[in-house]
């Protein structure tokens, strides 16, 4: 009696040791769902993310950002402040939990079933006792948590893209309120010398030393100013709570937001293709989410092979009979097997959906690798473009312009050229300098939008060069 009942325990204590070792399959943590983001952004974002669950990390962040904004936030400082402080950021590091957490659940084997019956047949009194499980989830077992690993990956590397994506919003939008405010310095300086020149040329022709057309010139010249004042106010406010959104700052926040008066100099040498080639990730984020996503399908369709045609139930019961009459009592056990039977559906059409679904994944990896060369490409063309912009309007154009005026200036000193030549250069040279602001903008765009395309995550970047030719009131003279 004694050896059945060791073997009985040992059996049971079997049976508990393979359902653990079972139910141990895929599962992920937010430590771990966090720390897979930041090695494989770290690079790129120069950071660290973290998800705050207490309000002492509020607390701390708070601090943090309180820091950053005491002085004036570089590019650098801005991705680092959204990192600290983006409820936005937090919400995708939340979601991307979310995601890996079912992804993990999806390989777990389900729960079994327990059901108890009571049944009264006049003097009988039967109790029943059942355990049922799905047979074919204790079968399949390994190749789903093989595909559970697969969208866990999945989740994790879609996190990261967005991440990338999130911070070259971030560094772009920098760019542009700083540069909207160094347009805006500029233009408050044309402001005060169009309306100068607008009160010279009134007094002017009321000595009769201005016509009226010279004087409607200079007019016009300050109403132009005025408005591209009024549009510059509004574009640094726009840019600049655009940065206050992607920063996730609150209203005194805000309020304590500074930027640097200029964007940031060229840097001296441009980066050359061999050294894109070179610093591109060799394993880019698109590629290995197409690849992941084939590699899950895949398993997948192999999986819904049997799982479309059938499935089976396993029950194990042990009943309980008393007979009041007699009284006397069994206990009948057994087990029995369920089977689906496929008679009207035989699965075809979802083993359909999962080879097109694999058809679908295998065609996106290629078209992904394709792409991958093209856009890295023409992010660097951009890039190289821009820089090569930028730098001719700093070397050549700018001094150029520089030049005409301290010649003019020496000729009106000389009273070679009259006031009227003088302000046409002026007005000249309010060109240059505006398409000069906006070509050091557009390359550290590029900039931005390139790094981004070495890890994997290409964004469109379009070029628009401001123009800055003479305005054609000026050449007449």
């Amino acid at each position: 009696m004694r050896h059945l009942l060791t073997m009985r325990r040992t059996k049971l204590a079997v049976t508990l040791a393979a359902i653990g070792v079972l139910s141990g399959c895929a599962s992920v943590s937010l430590e771990q769902n966090v720390s897979r983001v930041n090695t494989e952004t770290r690079s790129f974002t120069d950071g660290q993310l973290s998800l705050a669950q207490s309000n002492q990390e509020r607390e701390q962040r708070a601090q943090f950002a309180a820091q950053w904004l005491s002085k004036p936030l570089g590019q650098k400082e801005a991705v680092q402040l959204a990192l600290t402080n983006s409820h936005a950021l937090q919400a995708l590091l939340a979601q991307g939990w979310v995601e890996a957490a079912d992804a993990a659940q999806s390989g777990r084997i389900a729960n079994p079933i327990f059901s108890f019956e009571r049944m009264v047949v006049g003097d009988e009194l039967e109790l029943g006792r059942a355990l049922s499980f799905g047979l074919l989830d204790i079968l399949t077992l390994p190749a789903r948590a093989g595909i559970a690993e697969r969208r866990i990956e999945q989740a994790q590397l879609r996190l990261s893209a967005e991440v990338v994506d999130r911070v070259t919003q971030v560094r772009q939008a920098w760019v542009r309120a700083v540069a909207a405010q160094q347009t805006l310095g500029y233009a408050r300086q044309v402001l005060e010398s169009a309306e100068a020149g607008a009160e010279l040329a009134r007094r002017m022709q009321s000595v009769g030393n201005f016509n009226r057309i010279s004087r409607a010139r200079e007019q016009s010249f300050y109403a132009d100013a005025a408005t591209r004042l009024a549009t510059a106010q509004h574009q640094v406010t726009a840019s600049r709570e655009e940065l206050v959104r992607l920063l996730g700052l609150d209203e005194s926040q805000a309020q304590m937001l500074k930027l640097p008066e200029r964007l940031p100099e060229l840097p001296k040498t441009p980066l050359e293709p061999n050294a894109v080639g070179a610093l591109a990730t060799q394993g880019r984020l698109d590629i290995r989410l197409a690849q992941s996503a084939l590699a899950a399908a895949g398993k997948a369709q192999g999986l819904n092979v049997v799982t479309s045609f059938t499935d089976i139930e396993l029950t194990a019961r042990r009943n309980t009979k008393f007979d009041n009459a007699s009284g006397t009592r069994t206990d009948p056990r057994g087990f029995e097997v369920a089977v689906s039977l496929p008679i009207f559906d035989w699965g075809g059409m979802r083993r359909d959906a999962w080879n097109a679904r694999t058809l679908a994944a295998a065609n996106q990896l290629e078209a992904t690798v394709r792409a991958a060369g093209s856009s890295l490409r023409e992010g660097y063309s951009a890039y190289r473009t821009a820089f090569d912009v930028a730098k001719h309007y700093r070397d050549e154009v700018l001094p150029v312009r520089r030049v005409i005026s301290e010649e003019n200036q020496l000729r009106y000193n000389g009273m070679l050229i009259g006031v009227f030549e003088l302000l046409a250069d002026a007005r000249d040279q309010v060109g240059t300098v505006t398409a000069a602001i906006d070509a050091q903008q557009q390359f550290w765009l590029a900039d931005a939008a390139l790094q981004a395309s070495l890890i994997g995550r290409p964004t469109a970047t379009s070029l628009s060069v401001m123009s800055s030719a003479p305005s054609a009131g000026a050449a007449g003279h």
